[in-house]
């Protein structure tokens, strides 16, 4: 099956070339003009994957994507911007986004980074094990969930991946790079700031356990250490 994207562009000389591209190159492109059109087709179809422009009218793709997040917290996002500001593009990150591409760029760039998101957010091998019991909680990478007693917390596809090079590396450093690798699929500036994100997140995620450190070695990785 094509994978159908959905694509939100104000700008209808762009929007109508990328529709063009990337249809050809085998998508199935649902285009919007605006923030409004877009959540409305997420409602009503499935994606999967999101194109959505940063400066639209109506409503920006910042808060477009916070509600797609609502829905669905797993369908990767692409951020589409002419703001190039490093600021921008970690607010970006912030919000979730797998890739962030700054205008003018070539529409072949755009497929190779639509690719390797897809890639990283693909299901992934089914040998790894089902179940694994981390401290007082229950993980399930196969179904990207983490349970506390009778509380299930539904995980994104980023959690459940860094939870698992944790788990299979307990109480060893693991790599910055390596993370950054398997996770981002790079290593640059906006990738690391991103890690650092879900890095808090993933702290979070284990607060009510004192018993699960996750430790920061400055500059060179991460150590999952359960005291049990």
């Amino acid at each position: 099956m094509r994978t159908r994207i959905l694509f939100v562009e104000d700008d209808p000389n762009l929007g109508m070339l990328l529709k063009e591209n990337l249809d050809n190159k085998g998508f199935e492109t649902i285009w919007c003009k605006d923030g409004n059109e877009g959540i409305t087709a997420f409602k009503n179809s499935a994606f999967g994957l999101c194109i959505l422009d940063v400066m639209m009218p109506v409503k920006d793709g910042f808060i477009l994507s916070k509600e797609i997040r609502a829905i669905d917290n797993e369908v990767p996002i692409i951020f589409l911007t002419a703001r190039g500001r490093d600021e921008d593009k970690i607010k970006g990150f912030e919000h979730g986004a797998d890739d962030y591409v700054t205008k003018p760029f070539s529409t072949q760039e755009l497929y190779m980074r639509i690719n390797a998101v897809l890639k990283r957010a693909a299901p992934k091998s089914a040998n790894m094990p089902k179940c694994v019991d981390i401290g007082k909680y229950r993980f399930d990478y196969n179904k990207m969930t983490l349970q506390l007693g009778n509380d299930i917390k539904r995980l994104s596809s980023k959690e459940a991946e860094l939870i698992q090079i944790f788990v299979s590396n307990k109480n060893e450093l693991v790599q910055r790079t390596l993370i950054l690798e398997r996770v981002w699929g790079n290593d640059d500036y906006f990738a690391a700031k991103s890690m650092d994100v879900y890095m808090s997140k993933i702290r979070k995620l284990f607060k009510d356990d004192p018993g699960i450190e996750i430790l920061n070695a400055y500059g060179i990785g991460f150590k999952l250490i359960i005291n049990s």
